[in-house]
This record gives structure tokens, C-alpha cells and sequence, in this order.
């Protein structure tokens, strides 16, 4: 089989939360929640078998309302926390709440064979990009074990958007974004309850304006914060909790997401409405270091590789994904590209490799809201478009190689 064919997988549901589960290194595996106002809503985990090229998946029964957004606890595999929306009469609000993927034991006592299907639901599914799709299996009449709630993230100053856990693995905080504030978390003495509130960030602009988007910076040991609101972009330093530094009119319309390079501590890319992917260093950020114009729609999402900085993808409701090779401004930009001698002692200097694209992924049949890499394999990416088609994609081997050989 083709190492670089697309693997597909169907939901029932439309779905636009994506992520990959952080806590374990040893299996390539995503979370995907759904989005239907009507139904009950799941959280599928999917796992990925890299040498026979299929997912396997188990269903989980999310009982609360639509999933918007979805995230992996790096200190406990089975732990995630979703953010839905909740209907309170006229009126819906956005809350949080920490779940335990039930295992064997914690599977509700003597379920009759409709109740239950094995420890989720199981398929095996291994279509690639010319089969015409995924099969999509109908869930109806079959109910699914519930995910535990662990605890609640309770606040009373506006709805939650996502939620984002402290880049060292060892800490137990995290980050509740909300309309227009950041809200610090401490976990490890969380109840049944509510987790405990450390400390608040407020944006501090014109009413107006909400954050659409926010990343945690994994250097200087979680220290500082980023945020998107409107065109722009903002930090703050988390011992003092003052602002860290601002790049104003980052993009010509809404900023989408934001995302800190692994290896370079002062590097963030960001894309947004104006169909750009821009890459700034925010020491001197009056203007981008490179800016990308492939999309022809809104950019959603835009991540750098965990260990190859210079691997970045996209994904757009231009249905497309994208991934891009940016070397001049990588860790590790042209160290492989030096002079050497030929056979008639003439130096001669190979060119560089130019910015680009490496391939685009063009599966998905609707807005492509949510784009990930693996946490396991560092060639290995998953996308979700909102009709409930996730693709799981690698980098071409010859890339590949170019990198570690």
C-alpha cells in the first residue's frame, strides 16, 4: 500500500473539534467531538495503525450540548475536556467540563446488547483519497458508554472558547479562554466540583472586541500567554501578568489561531480572514518575517511540527490543507547546504531550498475548520472538515528523508 494514501474516517455528525490526544507517545490517536444541535453528541477516539494504514475507533456518549471545543490532558491519557454550548432557557452559555474516558471496569453494569458496543464503538476504517470517501456508519439504536465527568471549570465571566494546558507536562494548570479574559486554573486540587481559579487576564480593549483565538508559549517554562482578538495579536507575562508585547493589524481582517515555534523561542506564526498565513518575530514585529497566500477562504488553523519547525500546516474553508516547508527561518535554515569540492578542487554552493509548499490535501469536501499533527509521530497529521470527515495524512517520504538523512 501507498505509505503517503490518505486514510479516512466518517462521523455521523458534523463535528469541527479536533485534537491529538497528548498523553501517550506510544499510539498515534485523536479526539474528535461533534456538533448536533439535535442528537446526542460523541466524542470519537481514533487510533491510527500506521502499518496497516486503518483507524480503529471507540465512541464515547458526550451528555452535554454541541462540542466547539476539544483538548487532550498531557498528564492523563484518559482525561480530556470539552467546551459546549449548554441552553438555559433563551439563553446558551458556553461552559467547560474535564471527562474521564470510562475504561472496562467502569462500564455500566449488565448493559443489554443495544446499550453497549464493546468499550465504545469499534470500526476499522481504510479508504484512501480515490475511493470516493468513508463509509458512514449510522449509530442509530445503539447507545454509547458516557464519558465520566471529572470536574467542572465554573466561572462567571462569560462564555468559555477553549482551553489550554500548561506546555510542561509535569504542571497541573491550565488556561480557560473566554470573550475577553484568560482565566488561570489549577487542577491538581480540583473537586467533583470545580477546578480552582489561580488567576484572571483581562483583555483590557474596547468592549467590542473578543479573543478568537490564544496559544501558550512553551519556552521560558510557560511564562507567557498569546491571544487573538479582531486584527490582532497580544501577550502577557504570567508572573507579573502584565502584557508582554502586542503586534497590532497582524492581519488585514479577523485573526483564526495563532501558534509559538517549538525551537525558536521569539517565532510565532498566526493566520486569519484575510486568507494569510503569516510568520513574525515579535521582537521587532512591525512586520512579518514571510507571509503565505495559498488559501483562496479563511484560514482556521495553522500549527507548526513539535519537532521540525520547519513543517507547518494549514487547513482553510477553502476545503483545502496545506503543508509548507519554511527553511529560511527554521531552527535549522541551510546547515545541511555547504560548500563542497568536486573532483576539480572548484567550490561550488548548492542553492538553498525555497519556502513553499510541500503538497496540498484536497479530500475534504467542506470547510476543513480544525488540522493537527500527531503528539506520537512527528510525520503523521490529522484534518476534520464540519460534514464529519477527519483525514489522517503523512509527510511524503521524500520530504521525509530530506529531513532526517
Amino acid at each position: 500500500m501507498d505509505d503517503d494514501s490518505a486514510v479516512i474516517y466518517g462521523l455521523e455528525f458534523q463535528a469541527r473539534s479536533l485534537c491529538a490526544v497528548t498523553g501517550d507517545i506510544d499510539h498515534i490517536q485523536f479526539l474528535v467531538g461533534t456538533q448536533s444541535f439535535k442528537n446526542d453528541n460523541q466524542v470519537h477516539l481514533l487510533e491510527f495503525d500506521e502499518e496497516n494504514n486503518f483507524i480503529d475507533s471507540n465512541v464515547y456518549l458526550h451528555p452535554q450540548g454541541e462540542i466547539w471545543h476539544i483538548s487532550s490532558c498531557p498528564l492523563d491519557k484518559e482525561i480530556l475536556v470539552t467546551c459546549y454550548d449548554r441552553n438555559n432557557g433563551s439563553k446558551t452559555n458556553r461552559l467547560a467540563t474535564a471527562w474521564k474516558m470510562p475504561t472496562q471496569n467502569e462500564m455500566p453494569t449488565s448493559p443489554s446488547p443495544s446499550q453497549v458496543v464493546s468499550s465504545g464503538h469499534h470500526g476499522n476504517f481504510s479508504t484512501d483519497s480515490d475511493s470516493g470517501g468513508p463509509t458512514r456508519r449510522s449509530t442509530a439504536g445503539v447507545s454509547f458508554p458516557p464519558l465520566i465527568p471529572t470536574f467542572h471549570l465554573t466561572s462567571d465571566i462569560g462564555n468559555m472558547k477553549s482551553i489550554l494546558w500548561h506546555p510542561n507536562e509535569n504542571i497541573s494548570t491550565l488556561i480557560s479562554v473566554h470573550d475577553q479574559h484568560l482565566q488561570l486554573w489549577d487542577f491538581q486540587v480540583a473537586t467533583e466540583s470545580s477546578a480552582k481559579v489561580v488567576n484572571v487576564i483581562e483583555l483590557g480593549e474596547k468592549s467590542h472586541l473578543n479573543f478568537t483565538a490564544a496559544a501558550w508559549n512553551p519556552h521560558h517554562n510557560g511564562s507567557q500567554v498569546a491571544g487573538a482578538f479582531d486584527t490582532n495579536i497580544k501577550a502577557w507575562d504570567l508572573r507579573a501578568m502584565k502584557p508582554a508585547y502586542t503586534i497590532e493589524n497582524a492581519h488585514g481582517i479577523l485573526v483564526r489561531d495563532i501558534d509559538f515555534n517549538p525551537n525558536k523561542t521569539y517565532y510565532v506564526v498566526s493566520c486569519g480572514d484575510d486568507c494569510l498565513v503569516k510568520f513574525w518575530d515579535v521582537r521587532n514585529a512591525t512586520a512579518p518575517l514571510l507571509e503565505l497566500s495559498n488559501h483562496s477562504h479563511w484560514v482556521w488553523s495553522v500549527s507548526y511540527n513539535h519537532f521540525h519547525d520547519q513543517l507547518v500546516l494549514s487547513s482553510s474553508s477553502d476545503s483545502r490543507v496545506m503543508l509548507f516547508k519554511i527553511m529560511s527561518i527554521s531552527s535549522e535554515p541551510f546547515g545541511q547546504y555547504e560548500e563542497i569540492e568536486d573532483e576539480e578542487s572548484t567550490l561550488k554552493k548548492e542553492e538553498p531550498p525555497e519556502d513553499g509548499i510541500i503538497a496540498t490535501y484536497e479530500e475534504h469536501e467542506d470547510s476543513v475548520y480544525a488540522s493537527c499533527w500527531s503528539c506520537s509521530d512527528p510525520w503523521v497529521f490529522a484534518s476534520l472538515s464540519y460534514d464529519g470527515r477527519l483525514v489522517i495524512n503523512r509527510v511524503p517520504r521524500a520530504e521525509k528523508y530530506k529531513i532526517i538523512l
